[in-house]
């Protein structure tokens, strides 16, 4: 599964250039996990003739999926604590769960599932946020995805750290471990505005620009977020951490449900990104982020998933869905984020926010083969008149036929309907999976 010179016919190209185009009779011409070119069928260079040929022809190919908010290791509590609000969710269920379980080998077995997960969705690099961000490396590793790691910090004491130094330190420590490898890269990632002091924000927003880092937060989930900062500061979390020096180029806030019109105009004026998590906004009844408003303002704005705890699907595709169907309700506006706006949000503004648009996010010349092919020819899915339009409103993740990263192929689905990835054995992730739930269950019990 690593031929590292190949040729891609598929029917049709998503190149996501921003000119909404889709290409039907063009192929993508891959060496060395780069893309060297894109070109009409008939035009292969001869340089290339030769080279093996992956048919797709009934299949729409466009840029991997780039999952700007998740805590990937809470794959192994999906399903553990359904149907609460956030707080009590948190608090009651949890953080008190985290306290019995979450060690290296929760992090790095739950990071496993949710990456093989992702993958077999098309989801080619995510953005995490959680303890033991060593373990998730290793995981990401070895499935040979990409991973932006934010490197958690709290005040209160867990299994991972004491203090939010300690969070620091030890987050810094992995950083500078792996800072040199091309799959990974680092964001300080303060878990939220309730979570964490002023002094705290201070600290991380100097080192983030001492360290050429991005910071990674919660910001305006839910309304008692937005109460307790008033009660106990005077201002709403994004008045403070703007004042903190929190919010920029760098940044990116996880939900924004409840921004106000003058605060969506003040986050695109500093540059800031929000990851929009829809399915897990409506799942613990946190309301519905004014994404249309805030497109409409100039932010750049990308899809998340969230944790499976709270989700419970780390699925691109739903969130697309979603997050266009609610921005037409909540706009009143049926023409409010089109089919491929959706589309951008999850692939090219996710590169944006993470800094790598220039490497991924889009099928272009000299950027890397991250890639994925979606079968469109499914009774399902037929008719197709417009492939951007099925993509968002049609297709679902079992679509995904092929899932390279750096042009090498990671995930396959076969003919047989047969999830096959390169360097893991799916009888390994359900044993995996199935001896944490036999844990966690027999603790309940």
């Amino acid at each position: 599964m690593s031929d590292s010179q190949f040729i891609i016919k598929p029917r049709w190209i998503i190149p996501m250039d921003g000119k909404k185009t889709t290409l039907e009779q063009h192929v993508v011409i891959v060496d060395a996990g780069v893309i060297q070119a894109v070109v009409p069928k008939n035009e292969i260079p001869e340089w290339a003739i030769d080279w093996e040929t992956i048919d797709c022809s009934q299949h729409a190919l466009l840029p991997g999926l780039i999952n700007l908010h998740a805590h990937s290791s809470m794959n192994l509590l999906k399903g553990y604590a359904d149907d609460y609000a956030l707080m009590p969710w948190l608090n009651d269920h949890i953080w008190p769960a985290e306290r019995q379980w979450v060690s290296k080998p929760f992090v790095h077995d739950g990071s496993l599932l949710a990456g093989a997960e992702m993958l077999s969705g098309g989801i080619t690099t995510f953005n995490d946020m959680y303890f033991f961000p060593q373990a998730t490396i290793e995981a990401v590793k070895r499935l040979g995805m990409r991973a932006h790691i934010g490197l958690v910090i709290m005040e209160f004491p867990t299994n991972y750290a004491n203090n939010a130094n300690e969070y620091i330190r030890l987050g810094t420590e992995v950083r500078d471990q792996f800072k040199s490898d091309a799959g990974i890269s680092f964001s300080f990632a303060p878990h939220a505005p309730y979570t964490v002091s002023d002094q705290t924000f201070e600290q991380i927003s100097t080192l983030a620009e001492q360290l050429n880092m991005g910071i990674h937060t919660h910001l305006h989930e839910t309304r008692a977020e937005i109460q307790q900062s008033l009660d106990e500061f005077g201002v709403r979390p994004i008045e403070r951490l703007k004042a903190l020096g929190i919010l920029g180029p760098s940044t990116v806030c996880a939900h924004g449900v409840h921004l106000e019109p003058a605060e969506l105009e003040m986050l695109a004026t500093q540059g800031t990104h929000i990851a929009h998590c829809p399915c897990s906004n409506l799942k613990l009844a946190s309301g519905i982020a004014p994404v249309a408003a805030a497109l409409r303002a100039g932010l750049n704005v990308g899809l998340g998933t969230d944790g499976a705890a709270s989700n419970n699907r780390l699925d691109l595709w739903q969130e697309m869905r979603t997050a266009a169907l609610l921005a037409k309700v909540a706009d009143d506006n049926a023409e409010s984020v089109p089919a491929y706006t959706a589309l951008e949000m999850a692939t090219i503004n996710g590169a944006q926010a993470l800094g790598l648009q220039d490497k991924i996010g889009s099928i272009e010349p000299g950027k890397q083969a991250d890639l994925i092919a979606v079968r469109l020819d499914d009774l399902n899915s037929l008719p197709c008149y417009d492939p951007i339009s099925h993509l968002v409103y049609v297709a679902g993740r079992e679509q995904v036929t092929h899932t390279w990263v750096d042009g090498q192929l990671r995930y396959q689905r076969t003919e047989e309907g047969q999830a096959v990835f390169a360097d893991i054995d799916t009888e390994e992730l359900r044993s995996i999976a199935l001896q944490w739930q036999l844990k966690i269950q027999s603790s309940q019990s």
